[in-house]
Parts: C-alpha cells; structure tokens; sequence
C-alpha cells in the first residue's frame, strides 16, 4: 500500500486516463477547470487496505477545495481499517454507513434515501474502489443504498481501483471495464504500480491519489456538461 499521494511510476501525465479506458481529451484550461468544479462531492470508500488513508484525503480536500461541499460514506468492510467515528470528527458531519437498516448489528445505522443519494452528487469519487465494488457495479448491482444511487445518478463517477496482485491482468477485472464503458458518466483513473501489504513486493496495483481523480472528474464534467437528469434537478 504506498502513500498517499504518491506513485512509483511518476507523474499524473504519465498515465492513460480514461472515461473507461480512453483519453478525455484536451479539458478545460485552469479557468474552466475552477467553473466546472463540484459544489458537492460525495467520497464513498470501499473495503481496500487504502481507504485507511480517507483521513489525509479528507484534510486534503478540505486545504485545496474549500468551497466543495463533501459527504462521505464507506463500506461495511472499508470500516476494518477505518473508523466512522474519526472520519465524522475530521469531516464534521455524519458519515454514512452503505448498509440499509436492519441489515447490521449496528442498530445506530440512519436510514438512507438512495433517491437523495442520487440527486444530490454533482460529481461522486469512489476512492479506493475494490475489485468487489468493481465487480458489483459493473454487472448493475444494486442492493445497498450507495450501489442503488451510482446505478441512478447522472453525477459524474470517478473511481480509483485499488487491486490485489494479479488482479489488474485478470479476464474478469477487464470485462468489468468493458461493461463500465455503458455508463457516459464514468470514468477510471487506472492504479498505480505499488507495494503489496501481502507479499511486500511492488505487485499491486494502488489506487490513483484522490488529487488526479479530482482532475479527471473535473475534465469529464466539461465533457458531459450540461448534464440533465436528476443530478441537476431540485438537487439545491
């Protein structure tokens, strides 16, 4: 797992990036780039090893995008390496559990309306997104409130794989990036080589910083904008 922020291979520019698997072509300059930046980002994490470091991203996020409004929501299993409870401390408001109720031990667990989940977004960074979540959105799953709202959302998605060893060359991780290719609003900020926790080697393939997903949802927005349907709509 490397740190955040960083890459064994360079720079951003040295990548493909993608609206799955494809250039998205020149972007806005720096000017446009600041008009098409998110008002509210919704940052979901998932149950890979690097979603320990959604802390630094959210003080990230809060230095460098002031004016972004973030809510935040993980995994049952991204809460193995990070807790909700400091996550809520640091964003200053509750952090979303993607569970429906009734479904965990956790009796605490708010109930949430994936309809305003859907609407809500203007952009939605998953980051680190497992090969499970990949997998399951992919192939149009849609039995937790978070999945059943990125099924829904014309909001640009952004996700950040973050992969096993092997993972990335396998026959099933490239037929999800095939069917992801469905969807005009997504796009895949493809991993990094990095350090595997599991074997210490430089096998795995870590998710892209937050900071060059940012850019790339920023890019993919010019592309699509103006958006229509139900992101955009009553979504103030």
């Amino acid at each position: 797992m490397a740190d955040p922020g960083t890459s064994r291979t360079g720079t951003a520019g040295q990548h493909r990036t993608t609206g799955v698997g494809q250039e998205p072509g020149a972007g806005a300059g720096p000017t446009g780039e600041a008009t098409k930046a998110p008002a509210r980002l919704l940052l979901f994490g998932t149950g890979a090893l690097s979603v320990a470091f959604l802390p630094y991203w959210l003080n990230w996020l809060r230095i460098a995008h002031p004016h972004t409004e973030v809510r935040v929501a993980v995994t049952r299993s991204a809460e193995r390496f990070v807790s909700r409870p400091a996550l809520t401390a640091i964003l200053g408001r509750e952090v979303l559990l993607d569970a429906w109720p009734g479904t965990t031990s956790d009796s605490t667990i708010p109930h949430l309306d994936h309809v305003e989940l859907a609407q809500w977004p203007e952009a939605v960074a998953v980051h680190p997104a497992g090969l499970n979540f990949i997998g399951r959105f992919a192939q149009g799953h849609a039995d937790t409130p978070l999945l059943m709202a990125l099924q829904c959302t014309r909001a640009v998605i952004g996700i950040a794989p973050a992969l096993p060893p092997g993972a990335e060359a396998s026959p099933a991780y490239r037929a999800h990036l095939k069917a992801l290719e469905r969807y005009d609003n997504v796009l895949i900020a493809p991993p990094h080589p990095g350090r595997s926790a599991s074997t210490g080697r430089d096998d795995a393939s870590v998710a892209a910083p937050l900071s060059i997903l940012w850019d790339l949802m920023i890019r993919h927005r010019s592309l699509l904008h103006p958006l229509e349907g139900p992101a955009h709509a009553d979504a103030a």
